[in-house]
């Protein structure tokens, strides 16, 4: 008996050590984390290209504040919208709202509108790693500066694909001189004028007009100086012998952009938060709304600092590059590189962007194999129209409009006054319509349909690119999607061929976006399943030509959707409901 009582005592004093050792070793969390964020949105006079004008500004700062979280966290923004004279809602860019369709941040389609003195609380879980963006979702807004960038790192103790010392981001960005309420006007007055080039780039946040070439010389130095400190070029400081990851973004208003380093390849791993098969580029070409992860190294003569540069593509523009500095420490940041910065690709080779576009592959070990097959499928053709009088951007002939009642809300509590219930057609008279030519489309109209989807069914969709109203013009338009990725078929140029194109489609290492170009006179093929209830938008991210109606919606399984949270009505057949 004795021997059994020393015996089982042992067996008590290894499991009293061994709890004693679990309690003292650091296991790593595993529990998501909650970041919170309170923002104020309001104008403030700023000088981002060394021109003074009114900006949008997050917490006083234009870019906004970068989200910094890790898959899995919970992101709370509270906003306080001080703009005072004008609505506001913000998008989050690449992120899918799984279970929160109304924070998707669309006005019109997933809340009403943050009306002035209001705060509005965006909630949503980060469910990916990878590079994304947030930006104004009302008129115009977003072109006055009220954008920024969200990074979602892997949980702790897991590895990406590819190896760094230092992670950057940079949001590359158009910038015009007349305010969003000028342009605005301008589109959608029946004496049409066009928003026209932008007169400078930025590069984080900053660039450099030319204040000489004003055509108003009164104008005093308070208006436009060029030694104001706001426009000093940004300067990104890079130990020598270092590998750097720089998630480049594109906010551009209008611009197709190239990015480029002097004297420095770029090695491309990641796109809209997909891991990319690894491939070396001189010039980044990058579309609005697009995200891309380049590997860098500081690996050139550390006594100097180097041009960073990005130039308009695919529209003969006369905005002036825009430029930074890469600054190898401990060089000064100020100090300007002794060369002339690099020129950019030509602006009309479309072969180069399609051959970019081509070579995004997913990287072996992160494939996600599509369906073999579509239940459905999309024909969008992209146009231009005149619809009584008034110039519109349009899809399969059909002209955007958004509805007094968000689509969310009026789908849910089945609204069926609230917007048309005929829904778009699904193609276009493909045998007769000849894309190289300017267009008639004397049958155009205006409408607030949508696509209804069955849930859970893979839907193809084809981005077919045409003439506009100019004689031999066609332009790209970068297509973004929310609330879901899709693979990225195939691009071609010329006419979609649906008997023969698809037997052409990458169904073995597609990349997977949220962002994708249709390149002049040519198609773009996508698929994504419709897995995600809630009404989300599909559009062109050219900001004025969402404007001008070129964009759709997609409805499915509203009835998965959970209640809706009364913050999000107020306008429309909900005025009256809403409690902030």
């Amino acid at each position: 008996m004795l021997e059994l009582l020393q015996r089982n005592g042992c067996i008590l004093k290894l499991f009293l050590a061994l709890f004693l050792f679990l309690s003292l070793v650091e296991v790593p969390a595993v529990e998501a984390r909650i970041r919170h964020y309170k923002w104020e949105v309001k104008y403030e006079y700023k000088s981002p290209d060394c021109f003074k004008k009114l900006v949008i500004t997050i917490n006083g700062r234009s870019p906004g504040p970068t989200i910094l979280a890790q898959q899995g966290d919970t992101i709370i923004v509270e906003l306080t919208n001080s703009l005072w004279t004008e609505n506001v809602a913000i998008h989050w860019h690449g992120i899918r709202q799984i279970g929160t369709p109304w924070s998707d941040g669309t006005e019109g389609v997933t809340q009403c509108p943050i009306v002035p003195g209001d705060t509005f609380k965006y909630q949503f879980v980060v469910d990916r790693p990878g590079t994304y963006l947030y930006h104004a979702h009302y008129g115009m807004q977003r072109e006055a500066g009220l954008y920024g960038s969200i990074r979602v790192a892997l949980p702790d103790g897991e590895s990406e694909p590819f190896s760094y010392d230092y992670d950057r981001s940079i949001i590359l960005n158009d910038w015009y001189h007349k305010s969003t309420y000028e342009h605005a006007v301008g589109l959608s007055s029946l004496n049409f004028s066009w928003v026209g080039e932008p007169q400078s780039l930025l590069i984080q946040g900053k660039g450099r007009f030319n204040c000489s070439t004003l055509t108003t010389p009164s104008l005093d130095s308070d208006v436009c100086n060029a030694t104001n400190p706001e426009c000093s070029p940004y300067a990104m400081t890079v130990v020598p012998g270092k590998t750097y990851r720089l998630r480049v973004a594109s906010m551009t208003a209008l611009s197709a952009l190239s990015f480029q380093i002097e004297g420095h390849n770029m090695t491309v791993v990641e796109a809209d938060g997909h891991y990319v098969e690894p491939f070396v580029v001189k010039n980044l070409f990058l579309y609005s709304g697009e995200t891309y992860s380049v590997l860098i190294k500081a690996d050139q003569d550390p006594s100097r600092n180097y041009w960073m540069a990005t130039n308009v593509v695919s529209r003969n523009a006369t905005t002036p590059p825009g430029l930074a500095i890469l600054n190898y420490y401990p060089n000064h940041p100020r100090r300007s590189p002794p060369a002339v910065p690099p020129a950019g690709p030509a602006w009309d080779n479309v072969r180069a962007r399609l051959d970019q576009s081509l070579a995004i592959k997913a990287h072996q070990g992160f494939i996600h194999t599509p369906p073999p097959t579509s239940d459905r499928v999309i024909v969008l053709l992209n146009t231009q129209n005149t619809v009584n009088g008034y110039v519109r951007w349009s899809v399969n002939n059909v002209s955007f409009t958004h509805p007094h009642t968000p689509y969310l809300i009026a789908l849910k509590q089945n609204l069926t006054e609230a917007f048309d219930q005929t829904s778009p057609p699904d193609g276009y008279d493909f045998v007769n319509y000849d894309i190289y030519k300017t267009p008639n489309n004397t049958n155009a109209t205006v409408s607030n349909g949508i696509y209804r989807l069955q849930f859970n069914t893979t839907v193809d969709l084809i981005l077919q690119n045409a003439n506009t109203r100019n004689p031999k013009n066609s332009e790209t338009h970068p297509w973004h999607l929310h609330g879901h990725d899709f693979w990225v078929l195939g691009y071609g140029e010329g006419k979609f061929d649906m008997f023969n194109d698809p037997k052409k489609y990458n169904l073995v290492n597609p990349i997977m976006k949220n962002t994708v170009p249709v390149h002049r006179y040519g198609w773009t093929a996508l698929r994504f399943r419709a897995d995600n209830p809630g009404a989300w938008a599909f559009h062109c991210h050219i900001e004025s030509h969402f404007f001008m109606g070129m964009g759709v919606v997609f409805e499915s399984g509203i009835d998965k959707v959970g209640k809706l949270p009364s913050s999000i009505m107020g306008c429309g057949a909900t005025r009256g409901v809403h409690k902030p």
